[in-house]
């Protein structure tokens, strides 16, 4: 009897040791095979400095969803739970704006205005289908500041299951970038080149616009460099990155030496040029053709040197965005959507952060980019489809080629390199060779450093209705979103090593899905499995029992 209180004693003891011991101690542990739950360190460190709440409203509530977006939902619950148990201060709600019908339309507007637009699902179940109005949006609150941040991943042809996987390896970028911008200072700055006639503001607003949340944006004029180079290189060296969209005016060789020696001092850049002179709207006439011809911006021994070379001849697809088109003749005319070569659809299978789980992203008038054998690391972030052939210029375009069939044996150049990544040390363009003026501290080779040549300033430019710029990358034709502002964001991020947040964009995440057809199909067949199995195996088990049982008890 000691013996059995003792043991009972030291159970008790143990017990108790055991829960106190697991009170102070607090550990989760990620059992996937993926490691979805397990929250990068860029992430962490978007958190790790918060002393206040973040509130965080995400809206994807509802009855009614489609499984495939009840996953969806789960996933940013279980991530949101992760966030918490990181930072307390990390509190969330989940809230359906359209529960109530009585607010249903005025929460709707209100969340329209500010920019959740809602989205239209097709709903399958039991194989009946319906629609859905859902909004994919959380809504996080700093310290009297508030970011939008989209829970949905759009791709262009997606499923809703392709959807949702997408957004659900999208979602620790959204909300470690929504942090981001609530809790970090921006410190970088951005130079926008202006002197060579490049886009007006107005058609790159909407970029601007978004960059501003993330870093210093102002206007940059290479007009000084004619009176005096020294000073404009010393305040251009000031800035982090510069970008040149699309340059029209040719770049003279002292403007040439002051972006060189940026280059050389560590400086990134994007640059987004035209190597042709050919616009969509010059086609808006009454002949409904134009000339294309090559434009001289004076830079092809500037990236010849750095290891690319933009051709000027004019990239022609079978897989474009399409151009809208008035067809008919007076009340009988109506706006319908034709194949346009020249609108490229570029994407890529490569798993670089730019451009991993990017929608495709929309050229217009695209160039190709050749690469060159040096020293720097190159790296092609977006390309043409295979079915591609290379139109030399001087060339007419005209918009009759709409009506015609086009022949797939004709598009037998493959991809063409349409966004390159270069990478490394760079060689002065001018090393070598006599400078325009006289640079007392100029350098040959540079520090390690970035830039990205994309063979078309079409890509950063938005629609302008009514004076108002437009979302970029949307076609109010067609309601497509393409991939532009995504990707040109992405590579500003990944020029300035912001963080480490592009690289949260690589994390691979696998969703499974339950096949709702084959459900809907095999319903029945499973139903009687599940309820009549159990019951044939107890029957069996019984007769079996009872048969040994009188076997052995028989005598």
């Amino acid at each position: 009897m000691n013996s059995n209180k003792k043991h009972i004693l030291i159970l008790v003891i143990a017990l108790i040791a055991i829960n106190f011991l697991s009170s102070k101690v607090f550990e989760r542990f990620d059992l996937t095979a993926d490691k979805r739950y397990t929250l990068s360190e860029s992430a962490l460190e978007t958190i790790a400095d918060i002393d206040a709440p973040i509130i965080i409203d995400v809206f994807l509530e509802g009855d009614d969803f489609p499984s495939e977006f009840r996953r969806l939902k789960k996933e940013t619950q279980q991530l949101l739970e992760e966030f918490s148990a990181e930072n307390s201060n990390i509190i969330f709600n989940f809230i359906n704006p359209i529960e109530d019908d009585a607010t249903r339309d005025r929460n709707i507007e209100q969340l329209t205005q500010r920019g959740l637009t809602p989205m239209q699902l097709s709903v399958t179940e039991s194989g009946k289908s319906s629609k859905a109005m859902i909004f994919p949006w959380a809504l996080a609150s700093y310290n009297d500041q508030t970011v939008i941040i989209p829970l949905v991943k759009n791709k262009i042809g997606a499923t809703q299951q392709e959807l949702v996987s997408n957004s659900v390896q999208h979602l620790e970028y959204a909300f470690a970038d929504g942090f981001s911008k609530l809790t970090k200072p921006k410190r970088r700055k951005i130079a926008i080149l202006k002197g060579n006639q490049q886009l007006e503001d107005k058609y790159i607003a909407d970029f601007v616009k978004k960059i501003g949340e993330y870093y210093f944006i102002a206007p940059f004029t290479l007009d000084s460099v004619a009176n005096n180079p020294q000073n404009t290189l010393k305040d251009l060296n000031t800035y982090d990155l510069i970008i040149s969209a699309k340059p029209t005016q040719a770049f003279s060789e002292e403007e040439k030496l002051v972006l060189d020696q940026f280059t050389m001092n560590g400086g990134k850049s994007l640059w987004l040029i035209d190597a042709i002179s050919m616009e969509k709207d010059s086609l808006y006439n009454p002949s409904g053709s134009n000339v294309a011809i090559p434009r001289d911006l004076n830079l092809t021994d500037f990236f010849f040197k750095y290891g690319a070379r933009i051709n000027p001849e004019l990239v022609s697809t079978l897989y474009s965005a399409p151009i809208t088109l008035a067809m008919g003749e007076g009340s009988q005319s109506q706006f319908q959507h034709l194949q346009w070569p020249y609108s490229p659809l570029a994407g890529t299978n490569s798993s670089h952060p730019i451009v991993n789980n990017l929608n495709l992203v929309k050229f217009d008038f695209a160039n190709p980019i050749d690469t060159l054998k040096n020293n720097i690391h190159k790296t092609v972030l977006l390309q043409s489809a295979p079915l591609t052939k290379l139109e030399g210029t001087p060339r007419m375009i005209s918009l009759e080629m709409v009506t015609k069939e086009q022949n797939p044996q004709d598009f037998r150049a493959g991809n063409q390199n349409l966004a390159v990544l270069l990478e490394g040390e760079f060689e002065s363009v001018y090393s070598n060779r006599i400078k325009p003026f006289e640079l007392p501290k100029g350098k040959d080779l540079s520090v390690p450093t970035k830039m990205i040549i994309i063979a078309d300033g079409d890509i950063i430019k938005n629609d302008v209705i009514r004076n108002a710029p437009q979302e970029l990358g949307f076609d109010r034709w067609t309601g497509q979103t393409y991939g532009n502002k995504e990707f040109l964001l992405n590579a500003v991020n990944y020029l300035l090593d912001d963080n480490g947040l592009i690289n949260i964009r690589s994390k691979e995440i696998a969703v499974s899905f339950l096949d709702q057809q084959k459900i809907a199909e095999e319903k029945t067949k499973w139903q009687i499995i599940n309820i009549l199995l159990p019951l044939v195996l107890l029957g069996l088990f019984g007769f079996v029992f009872n048969y040994i049982r009188k076997k052995k008890y028989a005598a």
